[in-house]
C-alpha cells in the first residue's frame, strides 16, 4: 500500500521538524522531511524512511557533538529522539487522515 505521497508530503513539508532555535552553528532550525518514491508497506520502504529520518534528525539536532561534550552530546540524542517521533506522529496522522478520507477501514469485527 503506497502512503498518499503527495497528500503526506505536502503536510510534511508545510510543518517541518523543528527543533528549538538557538543559533547553533552545529544544526539547522529547521529541515523537510521527504517522502517521495517511498512505499511504507516495503521493508525496503521502510529502511529508506528510517535513514530519511535520521538524516532529518541530525540536521536540526546536530551530528558528532558527543565530541565536543558530553552534555551537548546528551542534549543532541534528546533531540534526536524527540524529532523522530514527532515525524512518526506527523506521518501517522497524515496516514490516518488520507484513510479516513478514503473510507478505509482498519479493522472491523
Amino acid at each position: 500500500m503506497k502512503i498518499g505521497l503527495a497528500a503526506c508530503a505536502a503536510i510534511l513539508m508545510a510543518t517541518p521538524a523543528i527543533a528549538a532555535p538557538g543559533g547553533n552553528p552545529f544544526s539547522a532550525d529547521s529541515a523537510v522531511l521527504n517522502l517521495s518514491g517511498i512505499d511504507l508497506a516495503s521493508a525496503d520502504g521502510q529502511q529508506r524512511l528510517a535513514i530519511r529520518m535520521d538524516n532529518v534528525a541530525n540536521k536540526v539536532c546536530g551530528e558528532g557533538l558527543s565530541s565536543i561534550h558530553l552534555t551537548l552530546g546528551a542534549q543532541a540524542r534528546g533531540c534526536r529522539a524527540d524529532v523522530i517521533a514527532d515525524m512518526r506522529t506527523r506521518i501517522a496522522t497524515a496516514t490516518a487522515s488520507r484513510d479516513m478520507a478514503a473510507g478505509t477501514q482498519l479493522a472491523s469485527r
